[in-house]
């Protein structure tokens, strides 16, 4: 089978003859209003026509059914029943209809099985308990300037109902296709093979419930000139190019070609180079707490890819995306998996998102523009490394965006492991006001290009290599808990190279080979830098020459020079402070490393260290 996704309507894809298996149809004795029955039996259409001096024409030609209905003001339904591997309906309508599937097998031997080639709507009916089937013939004979994509087409409207089972293969192009746009209300909804896409619509996809389930060569979904649409039901695409697509690229304000999940179970597989799960052309709007699950397999794949801006008012996403980096030469850049992609801003409200991405140069969430978390719970644990073409690279990282970075609550846990992975980064500003945010990483675990800024929050930071955080700008802790470990000399717990480091509150400890000091001429809370060898889980415990508990802190690797720097309330001035390692610790509040309010039995009552807080950064080495 030859498949060309992208290629114009009017070329030919051919396949083999192919004998299907018999369906057990289970008509049913069913009273439909208004109707006009077709039934099929051994290749032949019997055709009930109460209509036929009322402007509804039907020709019949070996099971080749063609309706032309005048009638401008009854909605005639034609209920179709029975088998045929010979036969085909084509209506042409300048009335709304239905279309009842009553237990109806149709193959078609050349072009579609059902052809509209009217531009009003048609309701299709699908019997409860009934089963259906619509397969296209692998050539289509062009009639005229007739359009003809697939297996079940129409020039208008499409609305799916009822209780009942459809499946469709398209062996020519599509399975199911519309110049207007597509509706499911309901029903069960098979489509077992497209060449091309298993929904091609021209206005927009809406699903209100019902199963649909779709394996495709093409994109599972794809609408041309408008929107998709999800508020109830269950979905399952499984396909080469994208899941859901919407393609627009045109200039007209009136189109709208964003992606709206407002409910529904989707489960979306994707197996293609560069394909993507969930694909807008304008903005992606997710408001749902139901299930979504998007898999994809295959160079620079994409589990989301928006065009405009991304907003998730309440979501359950899983994502996992495992495809490596490569170099596209056409348009001279390097291409790399994520999650989620948005050429305009992320804003996440609450709800849960789960990434994982094993591919080179793979990301989490990639924003062109602001990256803005105000609640929920983001996991994203990436494995890939580094990948380099020519003098130009890009890494994996956990979260990045080119605008400001701004957390200002929720639970956010990236993991990288790949070698050059980073965990969050801003290409401005990044700001956490709240939240709990913990990165475990193999390069930068925070990462800032002017500014990183905390106000608050439960903040961790660990890279395997290099520094905990690091901000090629300005660092301003204002509040919050933070602990940061870097690597060895050179990496920093806290690294802002000789730019001012602005410490106003909150409590902060950062272990590496080195560290940035706090600037004093703009920081108003005590700070203390303790240079001493430490070994893997060492205890160290501050507290006042009174007895006062501080911290007590168990260092988190190795380091024969080890650069602590700390900063809390506690630290008051002109007062001495006792510093004891080793001991036991038990009880108080834990954070990475970091206890508070604990009982702490000492290994010595000799203290290995003394100091004097006479300033604002106090300077000690044992």
């Amino acid at each position: 089978m030859i498949s060309c996704k992208k290629d114009s309507d009017d070329e030919t894809t051919t396949t083999s003859t192919t004998t299907y298996a018999t369906i057990v149809t289970n008509s049913k004795d069913t009273t439909v209003t208004n109707a006009v029955t077709i039934a099929y039996a051994n290749n032949i259409a019997t055709i009930t026509n109460p209509y036929e001096s009322s402007g509804v024409t039907i020709t019949n030609t070996n099971g080749i059914v063609t309706i032309n209905s005048t009638t401008a003001s009854t909605e005639i339904n034609y209920v179709i029943s029975g088998s045929t591997t010979s036969g085909s309906v084509k209506i042409y309508s300048s009335y709304k209809f239905g279309v009842v599937l009553n237990g109806a097998d149709m193959i078609s031997e050349n072009g579609p099985a059902i052809n509209i080639q009217s531009s009003k709507k048609a309701t299709f009916t699908l019997v409860g308990e009934t089963n259906n089937r619509l397969i296209d013939g692998s050539t289509y004979t062009a009639s005229g300037t007739e359009d003809m994509k697939g297996t079940l087409f129409s020039e208008g409207q499409l609305v799916f109902k009822g209780s009942g089972r459809l499946i469709v293969k398209g062996n020519y192009k599509h399975a199911i296709a519309s110049d207007d746009y597509v509706d499911i209300q309901s029903g069960i909804i098979s489509i077992t093979g497209a060449v091309s896409d298993g929904i091609h619509a021209n206005d927009y996809f809406s699903m209100e419930g019902g199963s649909l389930n779709i394996s495709s060569s093409g994109d599972g979904i794809e609408v041309e000139e408008g929107y998709i649409r999800t508020t109830a039901g269950a979905m399952t695409i499984g396909s080469v190019d994208d899941g859901l697509s919407t393609s627009y690229s045109g200039t007209e304000s009136t189109v709208d070609p964003s992606v709206y999940l407002n409910g529904g179970i989707i489960t979306i597989t994707n197996t293609g180079s560069e394909a993507v799960g969930i694909k807008s052309a304008g903005a992606t709007i997710i408001n749902s707490s139901d299930a979504i699950k998007v898999t994809v397999t295959g160079s620079a794949a994409k589990g989301f890819q928006s065009g405009k801006d991304f907003t998730v008012t309440n979501a359950a996403l899983t994502i996992a995306t495992s495809g490596g980096a490569f170099y596209d030469s056409t348009d001279k850049e390097i291409e790399s998996a994520s999650g989620i992609k948005v050429n305009g801003n992320f804003l996440m409200q609450k709800g849960t998102i789960t990434i994982a991405s094993t591919g080179t140069g793979g990301k989490g969430i990639n924003a062109d523009g602001t990256l803005t978390i105000n609640d929920g719970t983001v996991t994203i644990t990436t494995s890939g490394a580094t990948y380099t073409y020519g003098s130009d690279d890009t890494s994996a990282k956990g979260m990045k965006s080119d605008g400001n970075l701004t957390i200002n609550g929720g639970t956010i846990s990236v993991k990288t492991s790949g070698t050059g992975a980073e965990g969050i980064e801003s290409k401005s500003v990044l700001t956490i006001n709240s939240g709990t945010v913990e990165c475990v990483t193999y390069d930068d675990a925070f990462n800032a290009t002017s500014q990183i800024v905390i106000n608050g929050g439960n903040v961790y930071a660990y890279s395997t290599l290099n520094d905990g955080i690091d901000s090629n700008g300005t660092i301003t802790i204002t509040g919050g808990t933070i602990v940061s470990s870097g690597y060895t000399s050179p990496e920093e717990g806290f690294d802002c190279d000789n730019n001012q480091f602005k410490i106003t509150g909150g409590t902060l400890i950062g272990v590496g080979g080195a560290s940035s000091s706090p600037t004093t001429s703009i920081s108003s809370q005590n700070s203390v830098l303790f240079t001493s060898a430490a070994t893997v889980n060492q205890v160290i415990h501050i507290e006042s020459s009174t007895g006062t508990n501080i911290f007590t802190f168990v260092v988190p690797r190795a380091y024969s020079k080890m650069v602590m720097l700390f900063s809390m309330p506690g630290l008051a001035s002109n007062t001495t402070f006792n510093i004891y390692t080793g001991g036991t610790v038990t009880g108080g509040t834990y954070f990475h490393g970091l206890y508070q309010g604990d009982t702490y039995t000492k290994a010595s009552t000799t203290a290995a260290a003394s100091f004097i807080t006479s300033g604002l950064l106090t300077s000690v080495t044992k």
